[in-house]
């Protein structure tokens, strides 16, 4: 599953599953990885994640851009045409999420996380797509989850945002027609990124006792199922979506 050559851009990459998807691309021999990070906040962190792929004989920088900005994201996506002029694989895993019931939940959190997930998702691929044309080849990986088919209590902003991200992805697919372009989702189940770190333990606890394999994901069990899609190895693969979840949920 070599990558050897492709230029990356990865929406939400300094921590948790982008970071990983990163570093698992540049393992793969990737010439260069782009990592976004949403906010100044992040910039150590973002930086630390371009010194480490840096380490592994990959190129990167480091842009601050909000997904859910039509300017931040074509000022982004100049930033990695002048810096490597190309993108050969877009990663769209940028996401938030906050906890509620429907009845409590504020229509600026509902607005926010459809932003961030769905119009973000929308507005990059949007950008990226007419220069794989141009180039008669590219992958789009699109980051769902596993709860946009079962549902979650308490999340219906994040799940009905994946659940857009995952019939947008079929959609485009239809659009792409027979060109070297695919488009794919991942959908992880629990993971251990630091989204979980406010979740109580005794939630996390019941989380677990659900999965089959016993066990929450780490990041690098996830990350591979990337690896795959941007590769040739995932060529045949055309609007799927593929679920590193441990048998907490059957597709």
């Amino acid at each position: 599953m070599s990558l050897q050559g492709k230029v990356a851009l990865i929406t939400g990459s300094s921590s948790g599953i982008g970071r990983a998807v990163a570093l698992a691309f540049a393992r793969a021999g990737a010439r260069a990885v782009v990592v976004n990070y949403p906010q100044e906040a992040e910039a150590g962190t973002a930086a630390e994640v371009c010194r480490t792929l840096n380490e592994l004989g990959c190129e990167s920088i480091a842009i601050c851009a909000d997904v859910s900005c039509e300017q931040d994201v074509q000022r982004m996506v100049e930033q990695t045409l002048v810096a490597y002029s190309r993108i050969d694989i877009l990663v769209n895993n940028a996401g938030i999420a906050h906890s509620g019931t429907v009845d409590q939940l504020s229509v600026e959190v509902w607005d926010r996380v459809l932003a961030v997930h769905l119009r973000g998702t929308f507005l990059m691929t949007r950008a990226v797509l007419p220069l794989m044309y141009e180039q008669k080849q590219g992958r789009i990986i699109n980051t769902v989850s596993q709860l946009a088919y079962k549902g979650a209590p308490g999340l219906c902003a994040y799940t009905a945002a994946k659940g857009g991200i995952l019939s947008f992805t079929r959609s485009v697919a239809l659009e792409i027609g027979a060109r070297d372009i695919t488009i794919n989702c991942v959908a992880p189940g629990a993971t251990l990124t630091p989204i979980l770190e406010a979740v109580p333990s005794e939630t996390l606890d019941r989380v677990r006792a659900g999965i089959p394999l016993g066990r929450l994901a780490q990041v690098e069990d996830i990350s591979p199922s990337y690896v795959f899609l941007a590769s040739d190895s995932g060529r045949h693969f055309q609007g799927q979506c593929i679920s590193p979840n441990g048998g907490d949920h059957f597709l």
